[in-house]
């Protein structure tokens, strides 16, 4: 009788058990199926990825000039405009190279004066060596009449002797006066020759001068870039932000050699941002430009930002890399790929809240097919 009363009792909380486990089986399955079926309209219109960083331009700052430091005027994050004084290198050296350019200037110039003198001075005689050769020309030509009235009177003396019309002396006077005139027309022909000579030498002397002139204005123009060049090295002595931004880690002290092409520390942009998201080769299907994107840094997760997608990588990012993979050796296996997509924040967010975003943040973005 016991054991029958028993079952009695057991009976409806047995099923009472079962009914309770069935409606919270229900219950799982039917928020497990519509989890699955919004999951599954949103996978229509949306595409997601993880794989995405905040991406800024970050602008190094590197020494274009060698030498040894002098003063370093930034520490660590520090916030800096474009043009301030980063780094300052030691200039004596640079001032000296400086002075030697500016002082082979000066000579350079100096011999380009006195080279320009010898074309005035050759020019001048020049002029003088004309003048003489015009005026010993005239003394030819008088000569020469001087020379003809004593050939005619040596003739006539020389009839007249015959007949004893004149004395001796005066056929020799006339004698005299000929072989006088002829010396005369010599010596002013050699004359004229000599003039000739001495005038071709000066044109001569003038060619010299002038491309003595000519070499030393090329010589000017090389010192001039000599201390246009060195002018540059001395402001390259002061290293200068090129952005406006936030400096990196400055691990610099002074009396450190820097090297050129050295790079010293990073300059980051605290208003120029964007965000790059690798996906999957196949998510690419239904992607296009300008579609909406809902961006989420896991840093802060409670703010929801906006984007566009305004880019396309032309390359995948393992072909980018520094090793690209090679298919075509060794056993092929088969990955899906990943393409950089660049999305740009839409404006009117908080530029307190976007400052604080930095590079390199991981960001969630779903891109609105």
């Amino acid at each position: 009788m016991e054991t029958n009363n028993q079952t009695t009792v057991n009976t409806p909380e047995k099923k009472s058990g079962n009914k309770g486990f069935a409606i919270v089986f229900a219950l799982l399955i039917l928020i497990g199926g519509t989890y699955g079926v919004i999951k599954y309209l949103h996978a229509q219109q949306h595409e997601e990825t993880d794989d995405a960083q905040v991406v800024s331009t970050i602008s190094p700052v590197i020494p274009r000039v060698s030498g040894y430091i002098k003063d370093v005027r930034v520490k660590d994050n520090q916030q800096v405009r474009k043009g301030d004084t980063l780094v300052i290198l030691d200039n004596r050296d640079f001032m000296v190279s400086l002075a030697q350019a500016e002082a082979g200037l000066a000579s350079a110039k100096s011999n380009a004066h006195v080279a320009g003198a010898g074309i005035q001075v050759a020019q001048a005689n020049i002029h003088t060596s004309e003048v003489n050769i015009g005026t010993v020309e005239a003394q030819i030509e008088s000569a020469k009449v001087n020379l003809w009235r004593a050939e005619k009177d040596f003739e006539r003396y020389g009839n007249l002797i015959k007949d004893h019309s004149i004395t001796q002396q005066q056929y020799e006077e006339a004698l005299a006066n000929k072989q006088l005139a002829e010396k005369q027309l010599a010596i002013l022909e050699t004359q004229r020759q000599s003039a000739d000579r001495q005038a071709k030498a000066i044109s001569t002397q003038k060619a010299v001068s002038t491309g003595q002139v000519s070499v030393a204005d090329a010589t000017i123009k090389q010192r001039e870039a000599e201390v246009e060049s060195a002018q540059l090295s001395l402001s390259y002595t002061v290293i200068t932000a090129a952005i406006d931004g936030q400096v990196g880690k400055v691990n610099l002290q002074p009396g450190q050699y820097l090297a050129a092409g050295q790079s010293l520390f990073s300059i980051v942009p605290l208003d120029e941002k964007w965000v790059i998201a690798n996906f999957k080769e196949t998510q690419l299907t239904r992607m296009e430009l300008g579609q909406k994107v809902s961006i989420t840094v896991d840093a802060y997760p409670d703010v929801a930002l906006e984007g566009t997608v305004v880019s396309f990588s032309p390359a995948t990012g393992a072909i980018q890399s520094l090793l690209p993979p090679d298919n075509a050796s060794g056993n092929f296996v088969k990955v899906v790929q990943r393409i950089p997509v660049r999305i740009d924040f839409e404006e009117g967010h908080d530029p307190a809240f976007m400052a604080k975003l930095r590079t390199g943040m991981n960001v969630l973005v779903d891109v609105h097919l």
